[in-house]
């Protein structure tokens, strides 16, 4: 049987398959049946995937079974749907650590985005219903929203309580910073969003994946972390294309759709690491420091960042309204026959 050399080895390996090797593959989904497919080592939820995979028929049993929670923890009708809310996102979760070997990232309501207390509180439920299930919460990454009351939510829960964050919407350097300096586990620099943000506020309307803003975005960062040592690690998301995927190999982790996870699966390019240790060391960024209101102007001082920021919890938050009314029409659908 003949050798083959490791260049033609290479070609017949999917860009996916080679792409695992450089970094860790995360499924930035709610459908299951993506992760048997693909195969990655973790996933990602949030209320937008969540709500897409609650109207699916294969599904109905998790939101009837939450509603069925729901209404058994009793309390008021505001009580009610919130409790199914979290049993429904722990249930989706739940199914995926079936599938996936690492972690799952579940999100906290994107309207306490400013309520660093009731960030924690929901939090510790989230993992309270996790672990009731069986599941530590080793486990668990609880995700989110980059504001400062966010980032202050992530390091009360990491220092006090052991539980691990993913700290999501993230868009500007400040953020990035802030997150680092309040060792939270992870982070999720959104890759696509930046992209999308300047093609609507410039004249460009297509860059290739080494300029794409959203790239250079998260090369920095990386380069930052790993350059100064901070355990904060980073997970790029939030992709347009495979050229942004490819061209962040060596980060982390990228979380990734299942529409590009199935493109780069049937792609046998060849695929390199772009980010490293040694290019982060050489790296010519300093080190800063941020406080609550140094952050707050460099964050503002960043109109892209600033923007996507409050559009993403906006969007987060009206999808949340909508799985909020699916359940209460279900649920209260479901009392009044009783």
């Amino acid at each position: 049987m003949s050798s083959v050399s490791p260049d033609k080895r290479r070609k017949m390996e999917s860009a996916l398959s080679q792409l695992k090797k450089f970094t860790v593959v995360v499924a930035d989904t709610g459908d299951f049946n993506a992760i048997d497919e693909y195969k990655p080592q973790d996933a990602t939820t949030n209320p937008s995937l969540i709500l897409a995979a609650a109207k699916m028929p294969e599904y109905q049993n998790l939101l009837d079974q939450a509603i069925k929670y729901g209404i058994a923890k009793g309390g008021t009708e505001e009580e009610q749907v919130a409790n199914t809310m979290d049993k429904l996102f722990v249930s989706f979760g739940l199914e995926i650590l079936k599938k996936v070997p690492g972690r799952v990232s579940t999100e906290v309501d994107a309207r306490l985005s400013f309520d660093k207390d009731t960030m924690v509180t929901r939090a510790l439920k989230l993992i309270s219903l996790y672990e009731e299930a069986g599941i530590k919460k080793e486990r668990v990454l609880i995700k989110l929203s980059s504001t400062w009351e966010g980032i202050q939510a992530g390091k009360e829960l990491e220092e006090k309580h052991g539980v691990h964050c993913n700290m999501t919407l993230l868009f500007s350097f400040a953020q990035a910073v802030a997150c680092a300096e309040a060792k939270v586990t992870l982070i999720s620099p959104f890759v696509g969003r930046i992209l999308d943000w300047h093609k609507e506020n410039s004249d460009r309307k297509s860059f290739e994946p080494h300029e794409d803003p959203g790239v250079l975005s998260v090369t920095k960062i990386f380069n930052y972390y790993k350059k100064f040592g901070y355990s904060t690690v980073v997970m790029g998301a939030s992709f347009r294309n495979t050229g942004e995927v490819k061209a962040l190999a060596g980060c982390d982790l990228l979380t990734i759709s299942p529409g590009l996870l199935a493109e780069l699966s049937q792609d046998h390019s060849s695929i390199t690491a772009m980010l490293s240790m040694d290019k982060a060391k050489a790296c010519d960024l300093e080190k800063i420091h941020l406080d609550e209101k140094a952050f707050r102007w460099q964050h503002n001082e960043d109109r892209m960042a600033v923007e996507k920021l409050s559009d993403g919890i906006r969007k987060f938050a009206a999808d949340a309204v909508k799985l909020e009314t699916m359940i209460k029409e279900k649920m209260f659908n479901a009392k009044n026959g009783q």
